[in-house]
């Protein structure tokens, strides 16, 4: 027996995925959406969330935060299925045809096809050279609410735009914020370091955290430099490994060792299983996230059809159905 029952099962939450689930839903499609993150939005929620987007139709400007919550809002009335801190892992094909997903916490997912919109694969943080221990009690990868956050210290770890962008959102409601950085070079965007360096945060470079000290909960860090410093919150922002991970064990093509091979209806060459967003790949392909919305839906598509081949590989304009409730 499996755990759940779906007609599409979506791997990756990012904003191809969470467009896939709005559109398999408006299909009336029952969907699950898969993540290893623990929270939704993929790379754009945890390494550039409070950044400017300008190449989204019809937004002059969104932040990935943003984005995201207009996303999930989008899918919401059609109530996909979320399994995120787990990764799917081994396939199987039931006598009936269906694709049987096991994941990495044990769930078990039957659905009648899958579309993977993994980005660039699965994400997986680097790790501080010390404080795993207070994982979770007081150290953080990701800020999805900064209310947590308010009246504490707070020190962010790294250099690039994910560090810098989550002190900007900090600052203004946290008692103190530190940015340590092992470098004297930062890699974040130009106009985040201007308002970096026009803020009160304390910067140190050429530092890194050694020791983390604590109860039940993180309390203070000590660097390399020797200084010690309050912290009740830790935000870890060193990047991510990514690869495809169990992804390369399911018989699936692909180019270059790291993207999926399809089609013009995005199948790829295993039947059911379809891909959208950065991890697809032809011939004349362009990585924008504009372009994977439009790889997805026309997936949804082509799995609506491949699950009822009597169904319409075209089902109309939105404009043309009632709107959801």
């Amino acid at each position: 027996m499996s755990d759940l029952d779906v007609d599409v099962l979506v791997v990756g939450a990012g904003p191809v995925g969470l467009f896939g689930a709005y559109y398999a839903g408006a299909r009336g499609l029952r969907t699950a959406v898969v993540d290893s993150l623990s929270q939704v939005g993929g790379q754009v929620a945890a390494m550039y969330p409070e950044k400017q987007i300008y190449d989204i139709a019809g937004f002059p400007s969104v932040s990935g935060r943003r984005l995201i919550a207009n996303l999930v809002e989008q899918a919401a009335p059609y109530e996909p299925a979320y399994l995120l801190g787990q990764e799917a892992q081994r396939l199987e094909r039931s006598p009936q045809g269906r694709l049987q997903v096991k994941t990495s916490t044990g769930t078990d997912i039957s659905a009648g096809a899958v579309i993977v919109t993994g980005g660039i694969g699965t994400f997986t943080p680097r790790p501080l050279p010390a404080g795993e221990e207070f994982l979770g009690r007081g150290l953080a990868y990701f800020v999805p609410d900064s209310a947590e956050y308010a009246g504490r210290d707070v020190v962010v770890v790294g250099g690039g735009d994910s560090a810098v962008d989550w002190v900007l959102m900090l600052h203004p409601v946290a008692r103190s914020v530190t940015l340590v950085h092992r470098r004297a070079a930062f890699r974040a965007h130009q106009g985040s370091m201007a308002q970096l360096t026009a803020s009160p945060v304390e910067i140190i470079t050429n530092a890194q955290v050694t020791a983390t000290t604590g109860g039940d909960r993180l309390e203070r860090i000590e660097l390399s430099t020797g200084q010690t410093l309050p912290c009740q919150r830790l935000v870890a922002a060193l990047g991510f490994v990514a690869n495809l991970g169990p992804l390369r064990e399911w018989g699936l093509d692909l180019h270059d060792n790291r993207h999926l091979v399809v089609d013009s209806a995005m199948r790829t060459n295993v039947p059911g299983i379809f891909a959208a967003g950065d991890i697809a790949d032809y011939d004349g392909k362009v990585r924008l996230i504009a372009t994977g919305f439009g790889e997805v839906a026309t997936a949804v598509n082509n799995a609506a059809v491949y699950l009822d081949p009597g169904a319409q590989l075209f089902p109309g304009h939105s404009t043309d159905q009632p709107a959801p409730v």
